[in-house]
């Protein structure tokens, strides 16, 4: 059944952000949302690497992983919610919760991996000072 259904449309409205990369790790999609979230405008993240949000200190563990992923064609990943720092443009750190797929060619080798990505940093915060305030219950 083919849909009316405009995904381009779709990816430019919905609140979460949308991005894709290829398989040498290059953004291939930056929807508005992505916009809001990183800083960088899609003019300024198409074409660049992840590098762009990924922190320093976790560039090396998330492009071992992306490899590894872009040559099996798996992620031990699926379905998962992914939560990890990320850098917006402004240099300040964000906590970020995210899910991923793969896209396949037809000969189904990975076209690009696409994530679907939500800012979680203020409830990262208010969870921190939760359970700061548990450890400091427990030790009266």
């Amino acid at each position: 059944m083919q849909s009316n259904l405009d995904f381009q449309a779709l990816v430019a409205s919905v609140g979460d952000g949308v991005m894709a990369s290829d398989a040498s790790g290059a953004i291939t999609l930056w929807n508005p949302a992505c916009e809001r979230l990183f800083g960088f405008t899609e003019v300024e993240a198409l074409g660049k690497s992840l590098d762009l949000i990924i922190p320093q200190r976790q560039q090396k563990p998330h492009w071992d992983g992306y490899h590894k992923t872009m040559a099996t064609g798996i992620t031990k990943y699926g379905n998962d919610v992914l939560r990890v720092p990320a850098v917006h443009k402004d240099g300040h750190t964000l906590s970020i919760a995210f899910t991923v797929s793969m896209l396949h060619y037809p000969d189904c080798k990975v076209s690009a991996i696409v994530a679907v990505i939500r800012d979680e940093s203020v409830k990262f915060a208010e969870d921190r000072l939760l359970r700061k305030r548990v450890m400091e219950l427990e030790t009266q």
